[in-house]
């Protein structure tokens, strides 16, 4: 059983849709991977410890975060159809650059090969193992293959569609990704319609789900943080059909409105 606690202390002035939605209309799950599933944000503070260890200035976390966001959106912008762990190594290279710390490249390459073993956040697991048992459930991730598979093991659960950044050849917040998924879900015969997505960044996921007409529910993991961690500021902020601060609030809501 999950315990219902899903009242929102909001860090940030966010719209949300006023509409008659439930969760339960929908027939499939389109999550987002990390940051919403995955704590990457304590996965690259840990992967990032060889080289924020050696920098002369006092960092916190995030001062790590944020210069990480830039470089990594950056990256993804010039260099769309490189693999995750690859352009995670050229992120390293510009952090390192950044902090004037040397880094040779075989030790950009260990940071860019670290994702599988980002850490899932303690309630992913069995909320998605609860959510199965009622929708469908997709991946739509700013990732390679390889690295997700890793993470996909911390997950516990097989997903009825995993589509990423690798497949698709460009990384989120393009509108690609999401055509791309549209595409791949309505020759499955899902509608528009029958489709939540499901994600933490504003950036990525939220304002491209606002473009294409999708309803969305933002899992708020940074609730009781400031600023927008390891993800660019969005500018103006998109609207939601829902919000929780987890996945075990989100599966709590599921349960209580079904029974």
């Amino acid at each position: 059983m999950f315990t219902v606690k899903y009242r929102l202390a909001h860090a940030f002035e966010t719209p949300n849709c006023c509409n008659d939605m439930k969760l339960s209309q929908f027939k499939i799950l389109a999550f987002d991977v990390y940051g919403t599933l995955i704590d990457w944000e304590s996965g690259m503070i840990t992967a990032l410890k060889p080289l924020t260890d050696r920098v002369a200035m006092n960092l916190n976390r995030d001062d790590i975060l944020n210069a990480h966001a830039h470089y990594e959106s950056a990256a993804q912008r010039f260099s769309p159809s490189r693999k995750y762990s690859e352009l995670l190594a050229t992120v390293y290279r510009r952090l390192a650059e950044h902090w004037q710390v040397d880094a040779g490249w075989e030790e950009c390459l260990a940071y860019g090969r670290s994702v599988p073993q980002w850490p899932a956040f303690d309630d992913s697991a069995d909320a998605l193992g609860y959510l199965k048992q009622h929708f469908q459930l997709a991946v739509l991730t700013n990732t390679d293959n390889l690295s997700f598979s890793g993470s996909n093991a911390r997950l516990g659960v097989t997903f009825d569609a995993v589509m990423t950044a690798e497949d698709i050849g460009s990384y989120k917040p393009d509108d690609r990704n999401f055509e791309y998924m549209l595409e791949t879900l309505t020759h499955r015969g899902i509608t528009r319609d029958e489709i939540l997505h499901v994600a933490e960044s504003m950036f990525h996921d939220h304002q491209p789900a606002n473009r294409h007409g999708l309803a969305n529910c933002w899992i708020y993991r940074r609730h009781d943080q400031e600023g927008f961690g390891a993800t660019m500021h969005p500018g103006e902020m998109p609207t939601v059909n829902f919000t929780f601060n987890s996945m075990a609030d989100f599966a709590a809501a599921h349960q209580q409105e079904i029974t």
